[in-house]
């Protein structure tokens, strides 16, 4: 392919959604570049096959050693192929806190509030409960109900309303507090991804798998087209339209700076040409800072590796290639919540993931036996990182510094986020199932609870803010996702938000795709 009107680089969340949505205009050509294959097979629609990963879908990067996790070096793991992390997440739908949106105008995102966003929320969402005030139900990106649910997730439900934490059926409805069973990116019983949603074949489509962008290219101020490389052959994708960058907030920084857009120094250092010196670029990074509790436990229906968990699986497998049915569609983390530490917060401050199986080191250590986990993580957290480039190649992972715990007040959160947690986890509904903790603390014992947390935490999966948007001449991009200093290149995930959400991801990449289409389009009339 020699050009397209709009070349998008990444075929993950956010640009699938922009993609699909420019192809829509008959009259537009749109070609998508993306590393990975089209995730098309059962591993990827099969939800339970989540954790049977390979590096054919996940870039599973490594962070520099952190100081506030003991000197460890964390994992972050990153879809790759079509459909990005939404064809490896637990495919939670979660939007974050209204407040969260607010909070970006008020920083000068103007367009960016909660009432903004609302209807672009909408429009992507097919929820199987219909339409209301809040959802929407003919959009491309269906949101169902679980179909099945372990009872071990209802009774930590029981256990929290026990302690007076409200039930909530819906996370993205009137109000986010409370505890409840997720809804999930699927369709009857498929994981749905972003791709699977926008990415519909129409002539004016191209999606090229197997092809990695090196750098963008540029011509008197404006982005013109894409230099890559596919199928070991170097190529240049004219785009006389305009880029999209949405490779993510690792990747997207990396390529900005490899096309001469970032740090000035840095790039000098790795020798390359400073078109636009932006500090921001690869600065912020913001995740969510997570303590996973694991306990062993026999109760039915829990996942785990013995010869009957392992009959139980071939059984749920055929169950679910017969009619989609079965423990195979669950997301793991099938119930959660969202909960305030102290008293008088307006939002709450941490969140709760509540797992059928155990989890230690992300799910690459293997426990033999059955029991389930909880993680509770920072919604907010205040510590910031950055990422840079390790060499002058694309296909060198860049340098991951999340800085996680390197500002104090995120480990006293966590730490009250762990003990909330612990409330819930021995109450009677729990204590009920005979859960045994593989690694118990005293939860009074603060210096005992820190060396736990510093030898335990790690990612949720929620990196952000490493292109972030703004109205002020540091920002890496405007509110309307376009480059400041360079014509026609756009910003397409979640690099872009200025202030990580009370909540999982990837719903609002999704609707920041949607909105970057919009402006892209209303930009090139």
């Amino acid at each position: 392919m020699e050009s397209a009107d709009i070349v998008v680089i990444g075929g993950g969340s956010g640009g699938a959604a922009v993609a699909g949505r420019l192809a829509e205009d008959p009259g537009r050509t749109v070609a998508v570049i993306e590393p990975g294959g089209d995730n098309s097979g059962w591993r990827t629609r099969m939800p339970g096959a989540m954790p049977f990963q390979t590096p054919a879908t996940n870039w599973s990067y490594q962070t520099l050693p952190q100081p506030g996790l003991n000197g460890r070096c964390g994992y972050q793991p990153r879809g790759r192929g079509l459909g990005g992390s939404s064809a490896i997440n637990a495919m939670l739908y979660v939007r974050g806190h209204p407040h969260d949106y607010d909070d970006w105008a008020a920083l000068g995102c103007d367009g960016w509030s909660y009432a903004d966003v609302l209807p672009w929320f909408r429009r992507a969402e097919s929820n199987t409960r219909g339409a209301d005030a809040w959802h929407g139900a003919d959009g491309p990106l269906w949101v169902s109900d679980q179909r099945h649910v372990v009872a071990a997730s209802r009774a930590f439900l029981d256990a929290a309303a026990s302690l007076q934490i409200p039930l909530n059926p819906d996370f993205n409805g009137a109000t986010q507090n409370g505890v409840g069973l997720y809804q999930v990116t699927q369709r009857q019983g498929e994981r749905w991804t972003s791709a699977r949603a926008y990415l519909t074949p129409r002539p004016n489509l191209a999606v090229l798998t197997g092809t990695t962008a090196e750098r963008i290219l540029f011509e008197d101020g404006r982005a013109c087209g894409v230099a890559c490389i596919r199928d070991g052959r170097r190529q240049v994708i004219r785009a006389p339209g305009g880029v999209v960058l949405a490779g993510g907030a690792f990747a997207t920084p990396q390529l900005l700076m490899l096309s001469g857009i970032g740090p000035a120094a840095h790039l000098r250092d790795h020798g390359i040409a400073v078109g636009i010196d932006r500090p921001a670029v690869g600065a912020d990074l913001q995740d969510h800072i997570d303590y996973v509790a694991t306990f062993d436990c026999d109760a039915p229906g829990l996942l785990g590796r013995s010869l009957k968990g392992s009959l139980a699986g071939l059984s749920g497998m055929a169950r679910w290639f017969r009619n989609r049915t079965g423990p195979m569609t669950t997301p793991f983390a099938e119930a959660g919540g969202f909960v305030a530490t102290l008293p008088g917060l307006c939002v709450p401050d941490v969140q709760f993931h509540f797992v059928v199986s155990m989890v230690e080191d992300h799910g690459r250590v293997k426990l033999k036996g059955h029991g389930y986990s909880c993680h509770v993580c920072v919604l907010r957290p205040e510590s910031r990182g950055t990422v840079r480039l390790a060499g002058g190649d694309v296909r060198t992972p860049p340098v991951i510094d999340p800085a996680f715990l390197s500002e104090p007040a995120d480990l006293a959160t966590l730490a009250r986020g762990v003990r909330s947690m612990y409330r819930i986890l021995d109450a009677p509904a729990m204590r009920a199932l005979g859960g045994r903790d593989r690694n118990p603390v005293d939860l009074d014992d603060m210096t005992a609870l820190e060396q736990l947390i510093r030898a335990r935490a790690d990612t949720v999966y929620h990196p952000v803010g490493t292109a972030r948007m703004g109205s002020d001449e540091a920002a890496v991009c405007t509110p309307r996702l376009s480059v400041r200093g360079v014509e026609r290149l756009w910003i397409a995930d979640a690099s872009i938000m200025p202030r990580l959400i009370g909540g999982n991801t990837n719903a609002p990449t999704i609707m920041i795709g949607e909105r970057c289409a919009a402006f892209i389009a209303a930009d090139l009339r």
